[in-house]
């Protein structure tokens, strides 16, 4: 499975390093991080109302759709998905303790 995200970020950094003129990636690197902030806030959006609708198939749309414009930003700032994974690993049998997280009060 994480086969699958390392080639699609390894084509990220060669589409960004080699820009093809008329892929969307080059698009989104072209138009910089405003752009790619502002796709991941309309694909959460989406993720939102796909789990709200109870739609399988969509909420499975878009979180690829999220994952890949994630990647994108992660490409964009120089973040390795190895630094992903290694922050993800440290957390992995930690206790989350709630009372230790800022609560959200507002949307």
């Amino acid at each position: 499975m994480s086969d699958a995200l390392q080639q699609l970020y390894e084509t990220l950094l060669q589409r960004k390093e080699n820009p093809i003129s008329e892929s969307y990636t080059n698009y989104l690197f072209t138009k910089g991080e405003d752009k790619i902030l502002k796709k991941l806030g309309e694909e959460c959006t989406e993720i939102v109302i796909a789990v709200k609708n109870d739609e399988k198939d969509e909420l499975i749309k878009e979180i690829a759709d999220f994952t890949y414009h994630c990647l994108v930003l992660l490409v964009e700032k120089n973040v390795s998905l190895q630094e992903i994974v290694e922050e993800l690993n440290k957390r992995q049998g930690q206790l989350s303790r709630v009372g230790e997280r800022k609560e959200i009060d507002t949307l």
